[in-house]
């Protein structure tokens, strides 16, 4: 698989997104559903904490990455769906950490939403991933 970032303007870069990507020689894409802090018993965890529901939403992203034999690298596009803005972009730095220690820079569209499914879930995570 080969990459190459779009990049019209250098700010996102800085922000840790590309504006695109052109993937191209990749054999199979990965559409991962949305991704929020629920154990693997399927319990809602770390009520009202959202540093600690977007660590554990990452996890379980790369926990279905793992299943499909990838990585955070394989990651092309990440959707951020959020119930508080302000309150994400104080906690970035746990999603921008772990997307620079994989040395990625997803496509990325951050959204702020009124709810999200289960109640007390502030941050959901979906993605695409190609190998």
């Amino acid at each position: 698989m080969e990459r190459t970032a779009v990049n019209p303007v250098s700010w996102s870069v800085e922000m840790g997104f590309n504006q695109g990507e052109v993937v191209s020689g990749h054999s199979r894409t990965l559409y991962i559903s949305g991704q929020t802090a629920m154990s693997s018993e399927g319990k809602p965890e770390h009520d009202g904490d959202l540093a600690a529901q977007l660590a554990l939403s990452i996890d379980n992203i790369e926990a279905v990455l793992a299943e499909a034999g990838m990585t955070l690298a394989n990651l092309v596009r990440l959707n951020v769906y959020t119930t508080d803005v302000d309150l994400l972009f104080q906690h970035y730095g746990v999603l921008a950490g772990r997307l620079g220690a994989a040395q990625v820079a997803p496509t990325t569209t951050m959204l702020g939403v009124s709810r999200l499914a289960i109640p007390g879930q502030l941050v959901e995570l979906e993605g695409t991933a190609v190998a």
